[in-house]
């Protein structure tokens, strides 16, 4: 029992210190509150963290939109890299404003940072899937093996081919040249068929073009073949690297085609264009509610962010 006792004056003795502590938190508070000088910094901070919010979240906007349209993995990748680094400031940004808003602020303006917050996870949500896709550039690389390469491809298959026509255009009823003009023209409509297909989002349309690529490279083959069939080009040199070049240009295209599918790049700009362009105004919105609610709040012989005689 003695031990008790001792504890309970212990507690005792501790009152009056309690006490006085919470007296200074209040007295503090109440000084704060009542001191026009003190509540106008404590506004200019909180809005100040707001308008850092607004700068960083219109940075991030637009690095994610130069990561959509750089052409590079590089470049995408390095804007991407921004975009996360500013959307991570605008998190930080919003934790410490909230602090401020629990200490200091009134529900109202908490209740539109809760409405920014709700906001900002589905912008870091798109963010998320859209940046992933930008840094892959499938579109940007179908289009460079298609203008590049596989254009090389079918320029080299079409020389061959003209050659052969012109030496062999002694040949009856000039089927040689009918079989070297029908695989020229054929293997060239494949070939602007390509650009189309790799700018084409819906993967039905993309299909419709395909099954005429197939269409047309069957008459490829049916003109080589026919070369092939007539007297003396059996062994030819020139339609042996028609042939290759065309089997160099059908491995392409089945690289492009692939890349094509995978459509990262107008995706992540449809995306861009439309889920994320929609966030981004109700987090701004929301930001701008919240700054103007901060800078409405009353102080007593002092105004901030308004005139006193508003005209």
């Amino acid at each position: 029992m003695k031990n008790g006792g001792g504890v309970v004056r212990a507690l005792w003795m501790a009152v009056p210190t309690v006490a006085l502590l919470v007296c200074a938190v209040f007295l503090l508070r109440l000084h704060r509150d009542e001191n026009p000088a003190a509540q106008v910094t404590f506004k200019a901070e909180r809005v100040d963290l707001v308008e850092r919010m607004q700068v960083d979240l219109a940075s991030a906007s637009e690095a994610e939109k130069s990561a959509v349209l750089a052409i590079t993995d590089q470049e995408s990748q390095t804007f991407a890299d921004l975009a996360r680094a500013k959307s991570a400031s605008v998190e930080q940004e919003s934790r410490d404003i909230a602090e401020r808003l629990a200490s200091g602020g009134n529900q109202g303006e908490r209740d539109m940072l809760a409405e920014f917050t709700k906001a900002f996870a589905e912008f870091q949500r798109i963010d998320k899937d859209l940046l992933e896709l930008a840094v892959k550039n499938t579109n940007v690389k179908a289009y460079a093996l298609a203008f590049g390469p596989a254009a090389k491809a079918i320029g080299e298959m079409n020389a061959a081919l003209s050659r052969l026509a012109t030496a062999n255009a002694d040949l009856p009823q000039g089927k040689a040249v009918l079989f070297a003009l029908g695989a020229e023209t054929s293997a060239l409509r494949i070939q602007t068929l390509l650009p189309p297909h790799i700018a084409e989002e819906n993967e039905q349309k993309m299909s419709d073009l395909e099954a005429s690529m197939a269409a047309e490279d069957a008459q490829v083959h049916k003109s080589l073949d026919g070369l092939a069939a007539l007297p003396k080009l059996g062994s030819n040199a020139d339609l042996a690297t028609a042939r290759a070049r065309y089997a160099e240009f059908g491995n392409l295209r089945t690289q492009i085609l692939a890349l094509s599918h995978e459509n990262t790049n107008v995706r992540s700009l449809s995306i861009s264009l439309n889920e994320k362009r929609k966030v981004m105004l109700v987090c701004q919105s929301a930001l701008a509610a919240l700054e103007r609610a901060i800078l409405a709040e009353p102080i007593a012989g002092a105004t901030y962010g308004a005139p006193v005689h508003p005209r």
